[in-house]
């Protein structure tokens, strides 16, 4: 009669031998890839943009996200292979959103229907992704952009805004706005889409900086819309969006200098004021100018109060970031050991 503990013994090397076998199996398979292409009547141009990625990127799945079209784009990019789905809020933001909280891959390449953005560069900014960065930017700026780009006051619009992110954050990213990125699983799955509109991508930049994001700028050759094809930007519109996200992720990230500024400077006025009064009473030993007294030292107290906001706003704004770090860094934990 065989015994039980040999038999145990052997079941449980077989067990283990699986184990290793599965994880071996895992850890070999290749990282999957999704091609997020957001777009609103792009039929002159979708479908060579999915060929070239299909092309570019052969092992990923290409995502065309149509977002109201009112011509042929849905129908030409499900003929050349595409996944299309439909997002009826209207607005960039809404439709990158939808993706990100929709699709699972590994690897996510995101850019335009327009065929502004070379999809040759997309295997080489995977490839930063798979190194362990969180975003990859495709910089436009540092090429082609300003010699392709035919309106002015976008080159004035991108220059404006890199340099005030860049000052207000210490930063050195080259392009603030483009549209051609590539991310990480966990960058897609902790990031809150707040904009709606062609503002979502200051949001990211933002958003990278102000939580310390690993960041990686790989110049791109851009290129202009081809003949036929039309933008949907409104410079002034659009523009006035961006400063607007610019403003409120500041007052929202930075609260200190934002609200501390704002109070200093209020309260030097009112500092300012009540000197005046004082030299005054000093000189004739009388208040003449009770409004002037009052109102300056209303202006004293306000700029007081919004540096104790400030403070305030600070801690808990230090204390969202510890946050982001730690539920970044859980998520993460549970990928890894989920497959």
């Amino acid at each position: 009669m065989l015994s039980a503990r040999p038999v145990l013994k052997y079941l449980t090397r077989l067990c283990t031998d699986i184990v290793t076998l599965k994880r071996m199996t895992e850890r070999t398979t290749e990282p999957t890839v999704a091609v997020l292409l957001p777009c609103y009547n792009e039929e002159i141009t979708i479908g060579k943009v999915v060929r070239d990625f299909r092309e570019a990127l052969p092992q990923a799945t290409v995502y065309v996200y149509d977002n109201n079209s009112t011509d042929r784009t849905a129908e030409i990019a499900t003929a050349e292979g595409a996944i299309v789905r439909k997002e009826p809020r209207q607005g960039k933001g809404n439709v990158i959103r939808a993706m990100f909280e929709d699709i699972d891959a590994d690897v996510y390449v995101m850019a335009d229907g327009d065929d502004t953005y070379p999809a040759d560069a997309a295997p080489a900014m995977v490839a930063k992704v798979l190194e362990g960065y969180d975003m990859v930017i495709g910089d436009r700026l540092s090429s082609t952009y300003f010699q392709e780009n035919k309106r002015p006051f976008h080159n004035f619009g991108n220059r404006l805004v890199r340099g005030s992110i860049n000052g207000l954050f210490g930063a050195h990213v080259t392009d603030i706005m483009t549209g051609y990125r590539a991310f990480s699983f966990s960058f897609v799955k902790t990031y809150p889409v707040l904009s709606r509109g062609f503002e979502v991508e200051t949001e990211m930049t933002i958003h990278s900086l102000n939580n310390n994001l690993r960041l990686y700028e790989m110049p791109i050759q851009y290129r202009d819309r081809p003949a036929g094809s039309v933008s949907k930007l409104d410079t002034v519109g659009d523009g006035i969006k961006v400063m607007s996200t610019i403003f409120r992720m500041i007052r929202e990230y930075k609260p200190l200098p934002f609200f501390g500024g704002l109070g200093m400077v209020i309260g030097l006025i009112g500092v300012v004021l009540c000197g005046m009064v004082t030299v005054e009473f000093v000189h004739t030993g009388l208040v003449t100018h009770f409004p002037t007294l009052i109102g300056a030292v209303m202006l004293v107290i306000a700029g007081l109060l919004l540096i104790v906001t400030g403070i305030i706003l600070d801690v808990i704004a230090k204390n969202d970031r510890k946050a982001f770090i730690l539920d970044a860094n859980r998520f993460t934990y549970l990928k890894r050991h989920s497959r």
